[in-house]
């Protein structure tokens, strides 16, 4: 109904993948050739585009390959739920996520809401060094002047002695 499907059938059909029916009324454009993106899966819309077969993603003894599936099928639905604006969205996520860890997904909320995990993303990475230099900065606890910390001024024995 938003057109996202149908952008995800024209890039199906412009990278010469076949479309296969999947479950949960997706649809699995597989054998994509080109590099870009890297991952095996991508979605666009209601169409998830692969660059293995349609039996490789939806074998159901493969623990992994149905987390895959899973983690494309909650793309669909922030697909459908935003429509078109989901590419602004998404691609403004991916740079918040490259700014702070040099990754674009393990900070960007789509990859989050479709799970880190079962996408096969990293859970966590450590912010960029500049900016943990900058976070310690700002917490970085203040002392005394006396250089005893935890004690009143002017006092050298614990209260009520």
């Amino acid at each position: 109904m938003n057109g996202t499907t149908l952008a995800g059938l024209l890039v199906a059909g412009l990278t010469g993948t076949r479309i296969r029916r999947g479950r949960h009324g997706v649809l699995i454009a597989e054998n994509y050739r080109f590099r870009f993106p890297a991952g095996t899966c991508f979605t666009v819309g209601s169409v998830i585009i692969t660059k293995r077969t349609a039996e490789w993603l939806l074998d159901e003894r493969d623990e992994r390959r149905v987390r895959l599936f899973t983690h494309e099928c909650r793309h669909a639905s922030q697909y459908a739920f935003l429509g078109p604006l989901f590419w602004p969205a998404y691609w403004l996520a991916c740079g918040w996520s490259i700014a702070l860890t040099r990754s674009y997904g393990v900070r960007n909320w789509f990859e989050k809401n479709a799970g880190l995990a079962d996408g096969a993303y990293p859970e966590e990475l450590p912010l960029r060094p500049s900016l943990q230099r900058v976070i310690s900065r700002r917490r970085k606890p203040m002392t005394p002047p006396s250089g005893e910390v935890g004690r009143e001024e002017g006092r050298t024995a614990p209260p009520g002695t």
